[in-house]
């Protein structure tokens, strides 16, 4: 079969899984079955190359703040804007991208990865920059323990053919360093006085301080912050701008993405043009994403482990919203979700939470419970919870904490009353 009727045939399929509603797994999985080498045949074609984002935490976010720097640079750029991080993932997406002879009409890639998918994708598509974000105990029902998923992040940084961009407040991710042969590394980092806000995983797990990675130069460093804005030192100077972005988490996400952008850019770098830019990086779908429900706000925050729970709700202040949380525990969200009990929910406990929802419902208002944390419904059902939710909430900002695969069934749900971004 000639490969242009394969990438058609690619196309068709894809076409056909939107109008069914459905998400980027059949068709990428289609593609890469017929034809194993249609991702690294499209992305050899990109005279700039490749970059990987991965890491436990923040991947999507970042990913996006990147993709909308660099494009502020005049680059046409390639991502897989689901957020789906498995190689099936990026060859759906190639397939809303290529024209019908295959031909991709972009400068450089930018890619979202998981951990132990990037370590295959690396196998035939060695990235020209990697950017390693963190280590957090995440799903290690399917990665093992933390330092394995450590491994696999360094495994990620050796096949980098110019630059790794590395967290200086991580120490797993330091640690990769010493690993490194004739890549270039470039860190980012934060000032000490945040350092608190942000605690690594021996932090969260009480491991002994790690501070003294502070003092490794950075690319870039969050010096500060307050509610709607930023301050980033750059090399040697610092500037302040406005964020659309909420959670600290994503702020600090915004130094990993300028990091990378002054690496891939180089000397042409316009930081007027990049600073404007990022001021109006919107959250990615899921990621502090804010639909409009009677008039109200409703946020989606999404929810992985104890870490990101509890920069969320550091993040985003209960007074005055009425709260649901929903968790599930497919394959996507990790199946052990012991971890709820590694976050501290007491700053739930004067509002409480209207709604709790999901496969492990009672498993997540059991926990609240411990926390002394009044909850007001209880059921698996989430189409059924949402509806609750928003009727019991009339004329309340609104807040739905998630896990993955919840999120996608809400966001489903939503669309049906409220306009919510299509991710094709």
């Amino acid at each position: 079969m000639q490969i242009p009727y394969v990438t058609l045939l690619g196309k068709a399929v894809r076409k056909i899984a939107l109008l069914r509603g459905g998400g980027s797994a059949l068709p990428g999985l289609f593609i890469e079955t017929i034809d194993p080498d249609f991702i690294k045949r499209t992305l050899d074609q990109l005279p700039q190359g490749i970059v990987i984002v991965s890491g436990t935490n923040g991947k999507t976010t970042t990913t996006k703040m990147t993709v909308e720097l660099l494009e502020s640079q005049g680059l046409k750029v390639f991502t897989n804007r689901t957020g789906s991080n498995f190689t099936r993932g990026v060859a759906a997406a190639l397939l809303g991208e290529v024209d019908k002879k295959g031909n991709l009409d972009a400068d450089i890639a930018v890619l979202e990865l998981d951990e132990a998918h990037a370590i295959q994708f690396i196998k035939t598509i060695p990235p020209r920059y990697s950017l390693l974000l963190n280590v957090m105990r995440d799903q290690l029902d399917r990665f093992g323990e933390i330092d394995a998923t450590a491994k696999l992040l360094t495994k990620i940084a050796v096949s980098t053919t110019d630059t790794v961009i590395l967290n200086r407040e991580d120490p797993r991710i330091v640690g990769i360093s010493s690993s490194l042969k004739d890549q270039k590394a470039v860190y980012f980092g934060l000032s000490p006085k945040l350092l608190t806000l942000f605690p690594n995983d021996d932090d969260i797990h009480g491991q002994p301080a790690t501070l003294a990675h502070s003092t490794l130069p950075a690319e870039v460093i969050l010096s500060d912050l307050n509610d709607d804005a930023a301050q980033f030192t750059i090399g040697d100077h610092t500037v302040t701008t406005t964020l659309e972005l909420k959670g600290v988490y994503n702020v600090y996400n915004a130094a990993a993405a300028l990091a990378l952008a002054r690496v891939v850019v180089g000397d042409t770098l316009d930081e007027t043009k990049l600073i404007d830019t990022l001021a109006h990086v919107t959250p990615a779908f899921g990621r502090g994403e804010t639909l409009t429900i009677d008039g109200q706000p409703l946020e989606l925050v999404l929810v992985k482990n104890p870490s990101g729970f509890r920069l969320s709700l550091s993040s985003f202040k209960p007074a005055g919203y009425q709260t649901m949380i929903a968790i599930n525990d497919n394959y996507a969200d990790g199946r052990d979700m012991s971890w709820l009990w590694d976050v501290n929910f007491d700053t739930l406990q004067p509002g409480g939470v209207s709604t709790v929802s999901g496969l492990r419902a009672y498993d997540m208002a059991l926990r609240l419970q411990y926390d002394e944390v009044a909850t007001a419904h209880v059921d698996t059902d989430l189409a059924a919870s949402l509806q609750y939710f928003i009727v019991n909430g009339a004329g309340l900002p609104k807040r739905i904490f998630c896990t993955y695969t919840a999120m996608l069934t809400l966001r489903r749900e939503l669309a049906k009353i409220t306009d919510v971004e299509t991710i094709s």
